[in-house]
């Protein structure tokens, strides 16, 4: 597993049979989202490019302001360990039956991946779906980000069923079924 601060995908020679790239986080939807492009590598024999996309605590200019290396190497480490969980949430810790890349990739999330699928006849796969209208002022959208500055087709997957039913129970009860950061 990758874990650099610049996509990899520049790097490695494109061996013409296609690719599609996921980002992952862990959330639910980005898990579909990586189920989406499973299948669908499946279906077309190309290789899969999973994303995870990661700054450092505190953000880029909190980083640039006081620079620490030690902050840099455990934000890293959070990140891969995070993809890792989710690609185990996501194959129940068995085999993707496909050609799977991983990356923990440092940047802002839309621009990086945009940045990791710019080869001709990539695929970019995102979980989508609403969100309110407090999310959407203090954290624009990834999904929309990529649809607009992206070179290739983008994929967005909706919620999946047991996420819209978890957000509803949440909604109803006003208690939250979702570990925190997902």
């Amino acid at each position: 597993m990758a874990d650099s601060g610049t996509p990899e995908a520049a790097g490695v020679p494109d061996d013409g049979r296609g690719r599609i790239v996921v980002g992952v986080s862990g959330s639910l939807g980005s898990l579909a989202a990586l189920h989406h492009a499973v299948a669908e590598a499946r279906r077309t024999d190309a290789e899969v490019l999973a994303v995870l996309c990661w700054t450092p605590t505190g953000g880029e200019s909190g980083y640039r302001r006081t620079p620490c290396p030690p902050l840099i190497t455990a934000s890293r480490d959070a990140a891969v360990a995070r993809l890792r969980q989710a690609l185990g949430e996501a194959f129940g810790g068995g085999f993707a039956g496909v050609r799977l890349r991983c990356q923990a990739v440092r940047g802002d999330t839309g621009h990086t991946l945009v940045r990791c699928a710019d080869r001709p006849g990539d695929l970019l796969v995102l979980g989508a779906g609403s969100r309110g209208r407090l999310a959407r002022v203090l954290r624009p959208s990834v999904t929309a980000y990529c649809v607009r500055h992206a070179t290739c087709p983008v994929l967005a997957v909706p919620k999946p069923p047991l996420q819209r039913e978890l957000e509803a129970l949440e909604r109803s009860h006003g208690v939250s079924f979702v570990p925190a950061g997902q």
